[in-house]
């Protein structure tokens, strides 16, 4: 039977500033044959997916171009769903994606003639914001899961204001959907078959999460560290259980495994990559790589 082949997590050395940049889409054209990704010359690559992931492959791209002027990185978000399907169709070399590809993707891939290759790239700490001017300031993952599904509606409930909660999601095509589903609102329990509330907002982007939690006092939202403003969103602590530390996202907690709600951020290529994706890969996961990682506000990856 076909298994997924993993590429474990690299070593990290200290942190640098980078400077912030925007990096051109340009490269080479999309081939819809499901070996185009293994045949397309490399130098041109094509980076698609995640949009918890595209600022920092957006920064990476960047960055590398200081290492390889000649290589050309187009990167585009989209969704973890979006970049995994066009892996297995052939359209991109590299598939950004906050959630791992399922069983049924691998599958698909597999009958596609792509074996899909994972590469742990960096880890989100996935932070729970609502309104500055929101006095509940912590809440525990059974909490959590009862808020997201509608058991409760109004935050008298949690300590808060006479006020009903309004519920902002990512989109289900959405990686950081799939985990926060996953993972919150079924508390990683494989046998719980609860859903989002029937209320809740899905938004199409992180922007859009951040918008509404500026203008909306009743708001609650969960989004990837790195897109959060702590200027305008307020975090909450979270709990895994009763009686346990309520811990507040941050590069450390998510680093040292205290705070609840973290997760890996993967990249896929199909099959083993070319000389110059693998090299760029390496990169990525060495000590300049993960510099951007925690400058950005991810996590970067554990030595192992």
């Amino acid at each position: 039977m076909f298994r997924l082949r993993k590429q474990r997590w690299g070593a990290v050395v200290g942190l640098a500033t980078i400077l912030w940049l925007a990096v051109s889409c340009s490269g080479g054209a999309e081939q819809p044959s499901s070996a185009a990704a293994a045949s397309r010359p490399q130098r041109a690559i094509q980076n698609k997916g995640s949009d918890t992931l595209v600022n920092l492959a957006l920064a990476w791209a960047e960055a590398y171009r200081q290492v390889d002027p000649t290589l050309q990185i187009a990167v585009t978000g989209g969704g973890s769903g979006t970049g995994i399907a066009a892996l297995i169709n052939g359209t991109v070399d590299l598939a950004n994606a906050s959630r791992e590809m399922k069983d049924d993707e691998i599958a698909s891939a597999q009958a596609n003639g792509v074996e899909p290759i994972e590469y742990v790239v960096a880890i989100d700490a996935l932070a729970i914001a609502v309104h500055p001017d929101n006095p509940v300031g912590e809440l525990t993952i059974d909490q959590l899961a009862d808020i997201f599904t509608g058991r409760v509606t109004n935050w008298r409930e949690l300590g808060g204001n006479d006020a009903p909660i309004v519920l902002l999601s990512r989109e289900t095509n959405s990686g950081t959907h799939v985990y926060f589903l996953e993972e919150v609102v079924r508390k990683g329990d494989p046998d719980n078959s609860d859903i989002f509330a029937p209320q809740t907002l899905l938004m199409p982007s992180s922007v859009g999460i951040t918008s509404e939690l500026r203008r909306n006092p009743n708001a609650i939202g969960y989004d990837g560290l790195g897109y959060v403003d702590p200027a305008h969103e307020k975090l909450i602590a979270v709990a895994a259980g009763r009686n346990q530390p309520y811990v507040l996202p941050s590069v450390a907690t998510g680093l040292d495994g205290t705070y609840p709600i973290a997760r890996p951020l993967y990249m896929y290529t199909a099959g083993e990559p070319p000389p110059a994706l693998a090299d760029y890969l390496a990169w990525i996961r060495g000590a300049e790589g993960q510099q951007i990682v925690a400058e950005l506000g991810f996590v970067p990856l554990l030595a192992p």
